[in-house]
């Protein structure tokens, strides 16, 4: 095994401690079944209960939680994610992080997308965008474009929903509802970094947001992962107002790790706001409301 290997299978395994530690302690002796216990100094379950409900052994499961090189069998695993009462995202991943042989394995980041669907996307009757396991934003339509002019003027390993999420100052920010979708947003991006743990480029990422972000470092540090799925979001447009949409996340087969992100209006009044963008119809103030210019809002995001 490589050095690159080795230590990314060292991460994996401390990732899974941790991860494991975060979910033992979120489940009371009530949940699982036990008799109440007395009040306790440190919350949920124990490891030798975990190990016995589980049915495996107590050295066993404390070395699974120190990240000891051990082997865990899909059977064992599986007995302890019933016990920890994980759900369907956090069970896989579970088997991520301790390298099950039947879980498909991470592919390359996607940073340029097919000829043959940036056509697709053009010809969507919905504001658009497609992103890689990491949030890089591959591509986009017309639409979103004229929405997000902001998006156009981040170049680089920073055209990214989370760089930009996290980086805009509070008054600038287009996420309207972004304390209610922001964290399912980070429990997607940490179940995607389970298949990347050990790569230079994604370790760079998650440590530069953690350095930079106060939020973002408390998100990540609650360990909770979510599958893509559908989502309201509303955002603020400087020249329209609040636009409300539903989101919608596809996979792009033949793409590995790609997905499709999709907004359709959520009312009349953003439907008509997004086309009059489009035509070029809606003009923004010079000044803000928070004092920002026009260009000022566009160039928010910084690039480093």
């Amino acid at each position: 095994m490589n050095t690159m290997a080795t230590i990314g299978s060292a991460a994996r395994r401390t990732e899974l401690a941790e991860f494991l530690r975060s979910r033992r302690e979120r489940i009371t002796p009530e949940q699982a079944g036990l008799p109440p216990a007395p009040r306790r100094r440190t919350p949920g379950l124990r490891r030798e209960e975990v190990a016995q409900l589980a049915g495996v052994g107590v050295t066993w499961y404390t070395w699974l939680e120190q990240g000891r090189p051990i082997n865990a069998s899909t059977q064992v695993l599986d007995a302890i994610a019933r016990t920890l009462k994980l759900d369907t995202a956090e069970h896989q991943h579970m088997h991520v992080l301790a390298q099950v042989p039947d879980v498909t394995p991470a592919q390359g980041d996607l940073d340029a997308l097919p000829d043959t669907l940036q056509p697709i996307l053009d010809a969507m009757g919905h504001m658009a965008t497609v992103v890689n396991e990491r949030f890089d934003m591959i591509a986009s339509n017309a639409r979103f474009d004229a929405v997000f002019p902001s998006v156009l003027a981040q170049t680089g390993p920073h055209r990214n929903t989370f760089w930009c999420t996290f980086m805009l100052p509070e008054c600038c920010h287009p996420f309207v509802n972004r304390h209610e979708t922001i964290p399912p947003m980070v429990a997607t991006l940490r179940a995607s970094y389970a298949r990347h743990i050990g790569d230079p480029h994604w370790d760079a990422f998650v440590q530069d947001l953690l350095r930079r972000s106060s939020v973002f470092a408390e998100l990540w540090s609650r360990k909770e992962v979510a599958e893509f799925g559908r989502m309201r979001r509303v955002f603020f447009q400087p020249a329209v107002g609040q636009l409300r949409y539903e989101m919608n996340s596809f996979g792009v087969h033949g793409t590995p790790g790609a997905r499709m992100q999709v907004f359709v209006p959520a009312d009349e009044q953003t439907r008509v706001a997004e086309q009059r963008l489009l035509a070029g119809d809606a003009r923004p103030p010079v000044v803000l409301d928070c004092g920002h210019t026009w260009e000022e809002w566009i160039h928010a995001c910084p690039s480093a």
